[in-house]
């Protein structure tokens, strides 16, 4: 078998997972019911299609090494992790061969089962480890009797003992018994290779699956997810790049922190994946190792009451600029991609690597001034086609466009988010608590039975008339970040003015007015704030940086000066904002009264 026969198979594999991503999603409940195996493997193994497809004769040994690479660069969760590092084994014994003979490609998936296995500190029976054991061991024992078997014939007894090993998971696991479902991952591995013995039986290759077409799956086994959720809150992975990683003692490092541990990769390049509730403190240990990059924290509490016993036809997603109550966040199961802080060399995931306190105490005390980043269309398309595999819309509420880059990412995920369902990003033209009202208001419309596009065009228009003001107490923060021209921080500061900022409906930030002096600042703000209020009854929040005492005189002066305030609360304003705004920072985020009940109950 040469390199052009080999991608052959493994593209006709890859397509036989990915055509049964809702069916792995819907079986998933071990090591975790998050209901993600489906969309992680898809995520993982499909990255490996751009070297498996790549023009021109393939070099076996050169394109298993692009593969294992692109596997661990991608790998998404326990399964792609695991799978990433069955390639890299296939890879490292292969070397520099041009063919594969049933001995040699028996050697390779065998070295490929050796590292999967080493890869988790407390591998377990009944996993995608057992059905990966019974294709190598099955192959061994075949290559043993006769040296040089036929290809077709050799995969295809392998082929039935993984599923005999796939049958038995439930008999191996208590927990799989229980919801009455083989593993899911183990189930990915036996679609791979039932993909790679169909083609090598008749040279085809199964077709690439269209997502966008809903399939009839059964609904979820009845399986609480109390019956095994992680004590653990965040499936948390990055990767390290060093000159020479010391993996064991990586592991050694990582075991302390929490559970479900996968190591992948070699000495140069590791790919982490663990479940924790500190992810920061995994990306501090793996610094130490060498640099890291592809940090992500996916928050599993929230997926799994996501997606068992769920109702709702979409789901809601923002970005962390978003500032919106831990109450509210867990009442209406709201998702979240993380925007990233950067003083100088050290980076955080905001909102999951640091506190809002903690950032403020940075921002006052770290000599580097913070940059901020928005998230990769890779962090959206993950979160996008996670969602998407359980429910029928995704709706993607962004910080203003004007501002930031983050909706040209979330818009550039969306569109190469192969999923059945539809993913609707909308530029919020707002931030911090505004663009937050925005998305409570939508996942409110979804509780009340409301479909995404008519919630999609109720906070479009709402998007026109909420507005933010924002007043600053130290103006170096937004002119170092660029958000006020140097001159305007040069005049008022000479002038002793206190500018305040608010969002237009263009979605860019504008200067409402100024302040003259210090004093009375909050009661002052209130009165600007009052003047430009809609008429009728509104929503008000209230966002501070580290000024709660303050936030909460502008709270009651609000509603002093506003005669029907429907809805307050207070917040603190996020580090994507904060960066710019500056400690004591305060915010008003406005909007007419709207409740999701009453657009339901109208019918229009």
């Amino acid at each position: 078998m040469d390199g052009d026969a080999l991608a052959a198979a493994l593209t006709s594999g890859i397509h036989r997972v990915l055509a049964e991503q809702e069916l792995l999603n819907r079986i998933n409940v071990f090591p975790v019911a998050d209901s993600d195996t489906g969309t992680n493997l898809s995520l993982s193994l499909g990255s490996a299609l751009g070297p498996l497809n790549a023009s021109g004769e393939k070099h076996l040994g050169t394109m298993l090494a692009a593969v294992a690479d692109a596997l661990l660069d991608s790998a998404r969760g326990n399964s792609g992790a695991i799978i990433a590092q069955f390639f890299q084994g296939m890879s490292d014994s292969a070397g520099e061969i041009t063919r594969f003979t049933t001995y040699t490609f028996g050697k390779a998936v065998s070295t490929g089962s050796t590292y999967a296995h080493d890869a988790l500190s407390n591998p377990r029976e009944g996993t995608i480890l057992s059905v990966i054991a019974a294709f190598a061991d099955s192959i061994a024992h075949q290559v043993q009797t006769v040296r040089e078997g036929e290809f077709p014939h050799v995969i295809g007894k392998a082929r039935e003992r993984v599923e005999e090993a796939l049958a038995n998971t439930p008999n191996q696991l208590e927990v799989l018994r229980k919801a009455g479902v083989v593993d899911a991952g183990a189930k990915g591995f036996a679609e791979l290779v039932a993909g790679i013995a169909a083609y090598l039986k008749d040279g085809t290759i199964a077709p690439l699956p269209d997502n966008s077409i809903a399939r009839d799956i059964e609904p979820p086994p009845d399986f609480l997810e109390a019956d095994n959720e992680s004590r653990f809150r965040f499936c948390t992975e990055c990767m390290v790049k060093g000159s020479d990683i010391n993996r064991r003692k990586l592991r050694e490092a990582l075991t302390e922190l929490g559970d479900s541990l996968v190591l992948a990769g070699s000495k140069s390049k590791a790919k982490i994946h663990i479940h924790v509730d500190e992810p920061e403190e995994v990306f501090e240990t793996a610094r130490k190792f060498g640099s890291v990059s592809g940090e992500k924290a996916d928050d599993m509490h929230r997926q799994q009451h996501a997606t068992h016993g769920r109702k709702k036809r979409f789901a809601v997603i923002v970005d962390s600029a978003a500032d919106i109550s831990d109450a509210d966040m867990e009442r209406l199961d709201i998702h979240m991609v993380p925007c990233r802080v950067q003083f100088g060399e050290h980076g955080y995931l905001d909102k999951v690597g640091i506190t809002i306190d903690e950032f403020y105490h940075e921002l006052e005390n770290n000599p580097h001034h913070p940059t901020t980043s928005q998230p990769s269309p890779g962090d959206f398309r993950r979160q996008f086609q996670f969602l998407a595999s359980h429910f029928d819309d995704v709706v993607s509420i962004n910080v203003m466009s004007g501002s930031s880059g983050t909706y040209d990412a979330a818009c550039l995920a969306a569109s190469r988010t192969g999923a059945r369902g539809d993913i609707h990003v909308i530029d919020s033209r707002n931030g911090s608590l505004a663009q937050g009202q925005l998305a409570v208001l939508a996942a409110e419309c979804a509780e009340a039975g409301l479909d995404a596009q008519r919630t999609v065009d109720l906070i479009e228009e709402q998007t026109l008339v909420t507005t933010s003001y924002v007043v600053l107490n130290d103006l170096r923060f937004a002119a170092r970040g660029g958000r006020l021209p140097l001159w305007v921080k040069t005049v008022a500061e000479a002038l002793h003015l206190t500018p305040i900022i608010y969002s237009s409906q263009e979605g860019k930030l504008r200067l409402s007015g100024c302040l003259i002096g210090r004093r009375n600042v909050i009661r002052r703000f209130a009165r600007h704030v009052a003047k430009r209020a809609p008429t009728g009854p509104v929503e008000i929040g209230v966002g501070h940086a580290v000024c709660e005492d303050d936030a909460k005189e502008l709270e009651r002066q609000l509603h002093e000066l506003i005669p029907d305030i429907r809805r307050s609360g207070i917040t603190g304003i996020s580090p994507a904002i904060g960066v710019h705004a500056g400690p004591q920072a305060l915010l008003v985020a406005i909007r007419p009264w709207l409740r999701a009940e009453d657009v339901a109950g109208r019918g229009d």
